[in-house]
């Protein structure tokens, strides 16, 4: 249960109240530049967990289940952080609602699936969609670290609304095949 990639798993969740912390207060660069850095960081965390545990042959039940949940909370924390301080505003919104309406949809259908035992593998595009979700708000992040590099900005708002997209895509494969199996 303490392997390493557990613990690896487990450190993202434990981090992110800092994380949330340091994005709190619109404008303080510093505080965004910690928070790109401890972003980046999560994120290679959450790659290497996954590596080591099939490296190691250290696949867990708790790793299994623990991993898309850290994902998730980290993907929603910052969205929803990034919303209330401004850095996703006007319609960008939307796509940012897109995003999380999924993510709890699909992890209710994927409870559900599991009910009557139909395993769901997670697809290369939804592997993508989570690169287009870490990297668009990753790039907000550091757009509030550096404020005068437009670009960086747009950068994370457009990948957001790719992200957004391939979204709808593979939320909408997953209720295909939920489709099937409900009553």
């Amino acid at each position: 249960m303490w392997t390493v990639p557990n613990l690896l798993t487990l450190s993202r969740i434990v981090t992110l109240p800092l994380l949330v912390w340091l994005l709190w207060f619109p404008g303080w660069a510093l505080g965004y530049g910690l928070a790109f850095a401890l972003y980046c960081l999560m994120g290679i965390t959450d790659y290497f967990d996954g590596y080591l545990a099939r490296a190691q042959g250290a696949v867990s039940k708790l790793g299994q289940f623990l991993d898309p949940i850290a994902d998730k909370i980290m993907i929603a924390s910052v969205i929803l952080i990034l919303v209330g301080t401004g850095d996703i505003a006007a319609w960008h919104k939307i796509a940012a609602l897109v995003i999380l309406l999924r993510e709890i949809a699909v992890s209710g259908l994927r409870e559900f699936l599991a009910e009557v035992r139909v395993s769901v593998p997670v697809s290369q595009l939804a592997k993508w969609k989570t690169t287009l979700q870490l990297v668009s708000l990753g790039a907000l992040i550091l757009a509030g670290a550096l404020p005068l590099l437009l670009w960086i900005k747009t950068v994370g708002l457009v990948s957001l609304w790719a992200a957004a997209v391939l979204t709808v895509i593979t939320g909408w494969d997953y209720l295909r095949v939920g489709i099937r199996h409900m009553d």
